[in-house]
């Protein structure tokens, strides 16, 4: 290993472990009532990393906040097939990742992942943000993806438009024909300029609290019935279904014989699935159907109105 390659893993690792803190302190004054409980593992093979989850919170359902730095020899498949450039050399990855089950169904799941990859003289990042909303507000998917918008246009403009439809193409249910949630912003492989690319992903990563919390803020005190928790709790199955089936990082990990209780931990506690459910025409059920499960230019959305985005359903 190079003195150039020690200084790049420490400083994208050093980078990763303050986020996590960072973020898991903030969701824990926000959640107010839980607090995230650490399980440090090491993985026989090389490396190792930290789980923190918060359950059963007053906001949180089940929040997870992992980070990871793992080494090796043996490439698994689904990383040999986009880079075979990368076969014979050890590996390095680093990064973290975070999944937020909120209990109201009216505040929206949300994922981000951001991950360095090194073999030899082969490297690159991935990784990227996007929301699950059960009950849309425009408004609040609005402000989502402008807070990324403006982290992407801080590196090049035509960031955000390219890995806007990047995120809409890899977070859909194929099986179902449907997309996942309603995006945000999803890149891999990026290799082109180190410094450039490191610094656009911090500031995505940096984006995250900013994008996510004053959706959070704005309805997590929201009055829902049992009708709107059972529809949570159906929609929840999609999440369930893409990452068992269709998640690179949930494959990734058990191809690498990755710590299994982390690998899971983005499942959500409690889950329902219900034969050829249709929603009622003209419900907030459909609505998430029709307009949000539907790939639109969020960013636009609510512009003229300013940035008094955050608004509750009358």
């Amino acid at each position: 290993m190079t003195a150039t390659q020690l200084d790049t893993r420490v400083r994208v690792r050093d980078f990763m472990q303050a986020l996590q803190d960072s973020i898991c302190t903030r969701l824990g004054e926000i959640d107010g009532e839980q607090t995230f409980k650490e399980d440090a593992w090491e993985r026989e093979e090389g490396g190792g990393g930290r789980s923190r989850v918060l359950a059963e919170g007053r906001v949180f359902e089940r929040a997870g906040v992992n980070f990871s730095e793992i080494f090796g020899t043996n490439l698994p498949p689904s990383i040999l097939q986009q880079r075979p450039d990368a076969a014979g050399h050890q590996y390095y990855v680093t990064g973290t990742s975070l999944v937020l089950h909120p209990r109201n169904p009216y505040v929206p799941t949300v994922h981000f992942n951001y991950r360095y990859f090194e073999a030899g003289p082969v490297w690159w990042f991935g990784g990227g943000c996007d929301l699950t909303p059960y009950y849309g507000f425009r408004e609040d998917a609005a402000h989502f993806h402008r807070t990324f918008k403006t982290a992407c246009d801080r590196h090049d403009p035509g960031y955000y438009p390219k890995f806007k439809q990047w995120c809409d193409e890899y977070f859909y249910v194929k099986h179902r024909q449907e997309p996942r949630g309603v995006g945000g912003i999803f890149f891999d492989y990026l290799s082109s300029d180190w410094e450039r690319i490191f610094a656009f992903v911090q500031s995505c990563a940096g984006a995250f609290l900013s994008a996510y919390l004053p959706i959070v803020q704005a309805r997590q005190s929201m009055d829902y019935t049992e009708r709107e928790r059972k529809f949570q709790l159906y929609r929840r199955g999609r999440y369930v279904e893409f990452n068992l089936v269709h998640d690179r990082g949930t494959l990734f990990g058990l191809q690498t014989q990755g710590r299994i209780e982390s690998i899971l931990m983005s499942l959500p506690p409690l889950v329902r699935w219900e034969y050829n459910y249709h929603p009622e025409p003209g419900t907030p059920e459909a609505e998430l159907y029709e307009v949000f499960l539907v790939p639109r230019n969020w960013a636009s959305e609510g512009e003229k109105d300013g940035d008094e985005l955050i608004k509750e359903r009358p």
